[in-house]
C-alpha cells in the first residue's frame, strides 16, 4: 500500500514538472516568433500545438509585457496584426493606449471601430 502511494505521488510530481516546463517552452517559442516578426512560424506553432491566442493571451508575457505590447515594442507588425485579429474587440480596446507602435495602434483602432 505504501509503495502504491509512493508511485502515485511520484507520478503526480513528474506530471506537474513536465507541464511547467512545457508552458515555459511555449511562452519562449511565442516570444521568439513575435520578436522576429515571423507570422507564418507563429501560426504554424499555434496550429501544431492546438493553441489559440485568446486562450494564451492572459497567461503569456514576453519581457514582462503581454504579447501584443511586446509586438508593438519590437515593431512586429505582421504578428501584431495577427494577434489583434484573434483577440476580442473589447480586449483590443483596453490595450489600445498601451501600444508603442503607431502602426499597430492604427490597426487596433480600425479593429475596434469597424
Amino acid at each position: 500500500m505504501k509503495n502504491l502511494f509512493a508511485i502515485i505521488t511520484f507520478a503526480v510530481i513528474l506530471i506537474s514538472f513536465s507541464s511547467n516546463s512545457e508552458a515555459a517552452s511555449t511562452e519562449q517559442s511565442l516570444c521568439d516568433y513575435i520578436n522576429v516578426d515571423n507570422k507564418s512560424k507563429l501560426r504554424s506553432y499555434l496550429k501544431s500545438n492546438r493553441l489559440k491566442i485568446r486562450n494564451l493571451f492572459k497567461g503569456t508575457s514576453c519581457n514582462g509585457k503581454n504579447i501584443l505590447e511586446f509586438a508593438g515594442e519590437k515593431n512586429a507588425i505582421n504578428t501584431g496584426k495577427m494577434i489583434i485579429g484573434k483577440l476580442s474587440k473589447k480586449v483590443v480596446a483596453q490595450l489600445l493606449p498601451t501600444l508603442a507602435s503607431t502602426n499597430l495602434a492604427a490597426i487596433a483602432e480600425k479593429r475596434v471601430n469597424g
